[in-house]
């Protein structure tokens, strides 16, 4: 059954990492209730949902999916890239451990799972402010023994890759090219954002559904011109601390190993 780890929101969230982003204020109620919405409209789609319970000394601990990857065959603690998220990988590593064996990434790679784009048995992983090259070949050689084949992209502008580009399915990558070196995915068709939208390239595809957030109409009518079913989420006060539908949970098939 295809599965989601998640976490709660931070009573902290408001005083995270931000790169790209202006601190403002967050209303941490409010992106509770949107983070239970998108939990809903994850069930909803017929995922079953792992909810950790928030760790509030831990600002950006909702956002689960930097610090965890789950593969078909394994589960990857990262190794996050920024150093205040470190203490966020135990619990997920626990949490990780109830479905698949699990691995690790160890210094002095870096890499965070917001900078994988995953299409079939390829992973593209951006070269970014929180991953490194090192963590990008320690990835390589975990997962070359399983049949996958790791690429670096570089990204430039957007805090992760999954920021400038995620792929929709069909054959087709949402993106924003000025933000990550998209020729690196070869000949998978490029859907480009709408121009006044430069965030709005962070979807996640559930089955044949795209969850995205509400804010980026233009581009959602994009993706529905194409064909895809879009539910969009209003994730507002996540997107303040550099979140987005991506980044919020770890999504599997707890069939699969």
């Amino acid at each position: 059954m295809l599965t989601a780890i998640t976490r709660g929101v931070s009573a902290s969230l408001a005083t995270g990492e931000l790169t790209f982003r202006d601190r403002v204020p967050i209303d941490i109620p409010l992106a509770r209730r949107q983070h239970e919405e998108y939990e809903r409209t994850l069930a909803e789609l017929g995922v079953l949902i792992d909810h950790l319970p928030a760790e509030d000394a831990l600002a950006d601990a909702v956002f689960v999916e930097d610090v965890g990857m789950m593969l078909d065959e394994i589960g990857i603690v990262t190794a996050p890239g920024a150093a205040s998220r470190r203490a966020e990988t135990e619990s997920i590593a626990h949490a990780m451990s109830r479905y698949r064996p699990v691995h690790r990434l160890t210094a002095p790679a870096t890499l965070d799972g917001g900078d994988v784009v995953q299409v079939d048995r390829t992973m593209y992983v951006g070269l970014s402010s929180r991953t490194n090259s090192a963590g990008i070949d320690q990835l390589g050689a975990l997962v070359s023994p399983l049949g996958y084949m790791v690429r670096a992209v570089p990204v430039r502008g957007a805090l992760h890759l999954k920021t400038a580009c995620t792929y929709a399915g069909r054959g087709v990558l949402l993106a924003n090219p000025e933000w990550a070196a998209t020729s690196a995915f070869g000949d998978i068709e490029l859907l480009t954002v709408h121009e006044t939208e430069p965030w709005g390239a962070s979807v996640l595809a559930i089955g044949n559904t795209l969850v995205m957030p509400a804010s980026f109409p233009r581009t959602r009518a994009k993706l529905e011109s194409r064909g895809f079913t879009v539910a969009p989420v209003d994730l507002s006060e996540l997107q303040k601390a550099e979140g987005g539908p991506t980044c919020l949970s770890i999504v599997f098939d707890a069939s699969d190993a």
